[in-house]
């Protein structure tokens, strides 16, 4: 029995929820999502939605938490958006954008240039004394997500001196030197 399937959805009165026999939309203020789904059937009424699944196939049933779940995060994005925030730390990393361009000096010989998405907007925070802060923020949960990650993965930190590209709020696991 799938309990996070079963939990109905609260629609907010700003959203708009288009289901066809394959694909659902979710239109808010933010922007517009499509879904495809498969074994599962979604029901509005009074502003609550509900997934339902065909059968008690282990398929189904796997599919009927990760659809009500891809739903609820498409919801949330198209009223309130979704926020990630890098950190950057260590000595002379840097971090600027112009529009969509992150410029990102981390240590390398040249500074690295990412184009992101359009629908990811950035925003750099340089404080003297503080390590630059990255936020990013969009309607697409899993784009937002996989920009970070891909930002991340230039220079992940390292257990030493915890140097590198970490989430704020990210509990690095610190290893002891060599005079341990």
């Amino acid at each position: 029995m799938s309990r996070i399937g079963n939990n109905p959805i609260v629609v907010p009165e700003n959203i708009s929820i288009d289901i066809t026999e394959t694909v659902i939309t979710v239109k808010g203020k933010l922007g517009e999502l499509a879904q495809e789904y498969s074994s599962v059937k979604f029901i509005i009424k009074d502003n609550i939605l509900t997934v339902e699944r065909s059968s008690d196939h282990k398929d189904h049933r796997a599919k009927h938490g990760l659809y009500r779940a891809l739903v609820s995060n498409m919801i949330q994005g198209v009223s309130t958006g979704w926020t990630k925030e890098l950190e950057l730390v260590g000595v002379g990393y840097r971090a600027t954008n112009q529009g969509n361009k992150l410029d990102l000096a981390l240590g390398f010989s040249h500074n690295i240039v990412l184009d992101i998405a359009p629908e990811v907007k950035v925003e750099t925070i340089s404080e003297k004394g503080k390590n630059p802060i990255v936020k990013l923020f969009s309607f697409d949960k899993q784009l937002v997500g996989q920009v970070a990650a891909k930002i991340r993965g230039f220079r992940k930190p390292e257990p030493y001196k915890g140097k590198g590209i970490k989430f704020v709020g990210e509990q690095i696991r610190r290893k002891a030197g060599k005079s341990a």
